[in-house]
């Protein structure tokens, strides 16, 4: 009887363990897998910088439909203004007004979700966005300026106080959210391979992983085209060469 009992008891255990494994492999392959609402950003972010507004339209009540709230995708589209122009990013509003009026009157409610909090900062808005780019880079910028920040560095100090203080402490989106926005709006544009490829550093710094910015090329093939995918991708594949 003894000896029954301790068979069971391992078999018992081993079954434990099975589980245990089967769970753990399973969440690692959701981790390596960019989520619905990671998907509708991309999708988003890509066709408003493209300014393909039929597409958009589509992306816009896909996102909705995955979960995103409507202050969130207006924060998607209000963030690529910074990468494609104000232009783009006002149609791409306009666009979003129409979708959420259909769906209003086909008595679909969507969910508005937060605004941004207030910044409790006293720092200077340079100083809060050199911290936030230093964050996303992963290593404090403390060297002289070189390239086009020395060259004009009027734009240098738009980009810290606008772009990483103004635009990137919003806390409507993550940083990570904010980074898949951006290399999607990048890659709809193109023409930007070097800004390209510091982004893709930056999205590997924040988080996400080579396995998820390959699904991102998949994920622009079908929504921006062929051409801005394979020309994302030969831009990825040199920074994953590096990593």
């Amino acid at each position: 009887m003894e000896m029954i009992l301790t068979k069971l008891l391992k078999s018992s255990l081993f079954v434990t363990m099975l589980i245990v494994a089967n769970t753990a492999n399973a969440q690692t392959h959701t981790d390596q897998n960019l989520s619905k609402k990671q998907h509708a950003i991309v999708s988003i972010a890509a066709n408003t910088a493209k300014g393909d507004l039929p597409k958009l339209k589509s992306e816009l009540a896909a996102g909705l439909e995955a979960g995103l709230t409507i202050q969130q995708i207006k924060e998607v589209i209000i963030h690529v203004y910074a990468y494609a122009g104000f232009p783009r990013s006002i149609r791409g509003l306009q666009t979003f007004m129409s979708v959420l009026e259909q769906r209003k009157a086909k008595g679909i409610t969507d969910v508005m979700g937060n605004d941004a909090s207030a910044i409790k900062d006293d720092r200077s808005k340079y100083e809060r966005g050199k911290a936030v780019l230093d964050s996303l880079l992963g290593a404090p910028q403390n060297g002289p300026q070189t390239g086009y920040s020395a060259f004009a560095p009027t734009i240098e100090v738009f980009l810290k106080e606008h772009l990483f203080a103004d635009i990137f402490e919003r806390d409507i989106l993550t940083y990570t959210e904010r980074e898949l926005a951006t290399v999607s709006a990048l890659a709809g544009i193109g023409g930007v391979e070097p800004m390209l490829q510091s982004h893709f550093k930056i999205c590997l710094n924040v988080g996400l992983t080579a396995e998820q910015l390959q699904q991102f090329i998949g994920v622009i093939r079908k929504t921006a085209g062929e051409k801005e995918a394979q020309s994302a991708k030969s831009v990825l594949d040199e920074v994953l060469k590096k990593k």
